[in-house]
């Protein structure tokens, strides 16, 4: 086995030394890996396997004892060794000072940094993704013959899943306790998966995020961020378009390269100092979407997720433009009921419903009982066939006992995500069809319906993360979200 030379493992009290020898470990054995990759394409005979390590976390602490019962993160279920291998410290460092500070302060106790047991697949040692195969096959050196998979590691999919989130994890004998959802290797997979989905490198997302299945709330953001920088606004430090287009204060464009084509779901970043801006997010139609972006955006750890988009209102008293705040969810989408069963509640946070209500008593103007002329709480059901409507009285008569007030095809799926991976998460949808009263959503119709009310719905969705971003962190991720036995890290 070629492997760089074992670095021992060392007790910290100081979080951010700590964090710095997880750097110094990660960047030494992705060099290792990466320098030896290169060779090996170059010709390099490669004749034993090549090997290197993530760093990891451990706290061992022999009391069930914490400093703050009121905290939802930060601390550990109880007595044992608990412990988690790290990617990237640099993209979370900030993230894993905090949550290392935490620990420390919390338990009394150093933390333990050294290398893990888990290898380095060889595709998560460079930051982007590369197509290795094809870089070996085009070689015009000969002597590159062997199989990847003989000479290095290589993403292993089966132990990239989402036990310990889903709350199926099961603990082998003599094994350290879980310190995170994630685990090194399904971060670096989701990593990847951002930039192959959104255009744009995980290091520009921010920490609280808008989806929406309509370009016309994108091309509104974008707009309005662009006035927003040039305009000098505090606190602003860029706009982040596809192809990590960079529009920098004053409305200076310096780097990056637009895409000839535009990614599947693109992201557009309104960038703040902290990772504390907005990430809007255009995931298209159907819940398949929504499941798939909300899996890899989880992992960078955002303090909140909103869906803003348009529905079906399902009561013949709304009108088209009338919001929906979703208070509940029934869940016809069926993406999620093997990781998260249908008899699992998707509750509704009151910091998230706060912020939201508020935000549309600000924008509109109207409060109070007056509000309910334009927005109506209760329960949004999420489908799985765009041609609901259509397919016989069931369906309506479902969604009629469900009482439900509105129907897309996405707002479950991201609730339900937020839910499982303990993601803060908010859904304020615009009724823009009513289509079991008459009102069926028509081209020149639509038209006319989105420029009157995107604006207004992007600026509400806008003001309400505001809102949030001044609540404690540690308020706005709530303990209803956390299991039992939970891990310590937010």
């Amino acid at each position: 086995m070629q492997s760089p030379p074992s670095i021992a493992t060392k007790s910290f009290s100081d979080a951010s030394a700590a964090v710095a020898r997880l750097e110094e470990i990660y960047e030494r054995n992705t060099k290792f890996l990466r320098d030896r990759f290169e060779a090996y394409v170059g010709g390099e005979a490669v004749t034993t396997r090549v090997r290197a390590y993530y760093p990891f976390v451990r706290l061992t602490t022999a009391t069930h004892a914490r400093l703050d019962s009121r905290l939802s993160y930060g601390f550990v279920a109880g007595p044992g060794v608990h412990e988690t291998s790290v990617t990237r410290p640099d993209l979370f460092r900030a993230y894993l000072t905090e949550q290392i500070g935490l620990l420390i302060q919390n338990h009394g106790v150093p933390v333990e940094i050294g290398e893990s047991a888990e290898p380095i697949p060889i595709h998560f040692a460079y930051r982007r993704d590369i197509n290795i195969e094809a870089a070996i096959t085009t070689s015009e050196n000969s002597s590159v013959t062997r199989s990847l998979r003989d000479a290095f590691d290589v993403p292993d999919l089966a132990t990239m899943d989402d036990a310990i989130a889903n709350g199926t994890f099961e603990l082998q004998p003599g094994a350290p306790e879980p310190l995170s959802l994630f685990r090194a290797a399904r971060v670096d997979y989701s990593l990847r998966r951002l930039y192959h989905y959104t255009g744009t490198d995980p290091e520009h997302f921010q920490n609280f995020v808008i989806f929406t299945n309509y370009q016309f709330y994108i091309d509104a953001f974008a707009q309005l961020c662009q006035q927003r920088l040039q305009a000098g606004e505090a606190g602003l430090e860029a706009f982040v378009a596809p192809g990590n287009v960079i529009t920098h204060a004053g409305g200076v464009t310096t780097t990056g390269t637009a895409p000839v084509r535009t990614p599947q779901m693109p992201a557009y970043h309104l960038v703040e100092p902290d990772y504390r801006g907005i990430t809007l997010i255009n995931i298209g139609t159907g819940p398949s979407n929504a499941r798939n972006v909300t899996d890899h955006v989880a992992v960078l750890r955002p303090h909140a997720w909103l869906m803003l988009g348009h529905c079906a209102g399902l009561r013949n008293t709304q009108r088209l433009g009338d919001y929906v705040l979703a208070h509940g969810y029934v869940r016809e989408d069926h993406v999620l009921d093997r990781e998260l069963p249908l008899w699992v509640p998707i509750p509704a946070l009151a910091e998230m419903q706060v912020a939201l209500e508020e935000a549309v008593e600000d924008v509109t103007g109207l409060e109070g009982f007056e509000l309910k002329r334009l927005m109506r709480t209760g329960t949004v059901a999420s489908v799985d066939n765009r041609n609901w409507e259509i397919s016989g009285p069931e369906v309506i008569r479902r969604m009629s006992q469900s009482r439900a007030v509105a129907l897309d095809m996405e707002s479950a799926a991201i609730a339900a995500n937020g839910y499982r991976f303990r993601v803060p998460y908010g859904t304020l949808l615009c009724v823009s069809d009513k289509p079991l009263h008459g009102e069926i959503k028509l081209a020149g119709m639509a038209s006319e319906f989105y420029r009157r009310r995107v604006g207004q719905h992007l600026e509400i969705g806008l003001k309400a993360l505001e809102r949030l971003k001044q609540q404690e962190s540690e308020r706005l991720h709530s303990r209803k979200l956390r299991s039992f036995a939970e891990v310590a890290f937010q």
